[in-house]
């Protein structure tokens, strides 16, 4: 059956959804692509499609807002049928569908499906029949969970795709930093003296930390470390204000300021990022910027990758906690166990330990585990 794949001169794989996914998948991307030396398309969200020209392994993107993941507009069914013809008109070889355990793949089969692609791999717990040439049975959550990265892997490791080099890919515009650079001196920071960043902002409400916690965190974080304190995001800025006038003199709101690519800059001077699970974290595994992650207790296998990290954990507000059963069900396992808490205090610690840490040593990581 691989050596079908072997033939294959243009892949198409589908990830529509967000940043932080799209980054989980270009290992998995970058074995297609050094495995058979393809051209690689990928189908991806206009938010997603944002990172797309600062990682190398993509030709090529399609950008699509899909209706079975959450977009901010009204989905058209026209549109569904205006994209099937558009993916026949590119004459794909194959199509590889990513997706997140507690998504339900059909959808993007069947787009495949009605492209006419040849050659369809995906994950799916129903038996998918003629839909997938290569079906491989999804055992997660179930069974055990792996980090997001390791799922992409061993599935594109089943029609022979395989890489030694396992980090995420975006690439950084170095040239960008003296313009970075001068932003943060006109906010009245100084670049030449300690600093992180503290990212708030969140694409989905459910995952937001409280603006009063930020505050209190952020005080109990320069009184340990006298670190100043950046505070960033796209769409925030009222919050972003708020936090760092909460915190003080050693606060900057930069909310707004940056573009992804300058973002991107950014995280990678940064000696640390505070982050809520969101696409910067993955930003930051891809740079090699150290992490710690404010962790709503949504999926738990998008926590960092290959980088020096901690993970603390928040629940979420019932009536924002998702109806999704797949997710419910690990939300319930995940309830009984005892983990580290996102509490002030707590941020504090792990990040003064951390920055101890990566101060001492290069910022060595340990390989992530299936999560049982």
């Amino acid at each position: 059956m691989e050596n079908e794949w072997k033939k294959c001169r243009r892949i198409l794989c589908i990830r529509p959804d967000n940043i932080g996914d799209l980054l989980m998948s270009t290992p998995a991307i970058r074995a297609l692509k050094q495995t058979f030396n393809c051209h690689i398309t990928v189908l991806v969200s206009s938010m997603g499609a944002a990172v797309v020209p600062q990682i190398p392994e993509i030709d090529d993107a399609i950008v699509f807002d899909v209706p079975w993941v959450q977009v901010n507009g009204t989905p058209d069914a026209r549109q569904f049928n205006q994209m099937v013809k558009q993916l026949k008109a590119y004459n794909f070889d194959a199509a590889v569908i990513f997706t997140v355990y507690s998504q339900n793949p059909m959808p993007s089969i069947m787009l495949a499906y009605l492209a006419e692609i040849p050659l369809r791999l995906a994950y799916c717990r129903e038996n998918p029949y003629q839909l997938l040439t290569h079906w491989v049975p999804d055992e997660e959550p179930y069974t055990f969970i792996r980090h997001q990265v390791i799922r992409d892997l061993e599935l594109v490791a089943q029609v022979g795709a395989v890489t030694k080099d396992l980090r995420l890919s975006i690439q950084g515009n170095g040239i960008l930093w003296p313009e970075v650079e001068r932003k943060l001196e006109e906010l009245g920071m100084d670049p030449q003296k300690p600093w992180i960043i503290l990212h708030p902002e969140v694409s989905e409400q459910k995952r937001k930390y409280p603006v009063r916690d930020w505050i209190n965190a952020g005080r109990k974080i320069v009184a340990a470390t006298g670190c100043q304190l950046l505070i960033t995001g796209k769409n925030n800025i009222t919050e972003a204000q708020e936090i760092a006038k909460g915190i003080g003199g050693c606060a900057f709101s930069a909310a707004g300021l940056f573009n992804l690519e300058e973002l991107t800059v950014l995280i990678k001077h940064t000696p640390l990022l505070l982050s809520v699970n969101t696409g910067t974290i993955h930003i930051a595994s891809a740079v090699h910027t150290p992490v710690v992650v404010l962790y709503a207790l949504t999926n738990p296998q998008h926590t960092p990758w290959r980088v020096a990290s901690m993970v603390l954990y928040f629940d979420v507000p019932a009536a924002l906690q998702s109806r999704n059963e797949v997710v419910k069900y690990v939300y319930r396992s995940f309830s009984a166990e005892d983990l580290p808490l996102a509490t002030p205090d707590n941020i504090m610690e792990v990040t003064k330990a951390l920055l101890e840490l990566t101060a001492a040593s290069s910022g060595s990581f340990e390989e992530p585990h299936a999560l049982s």
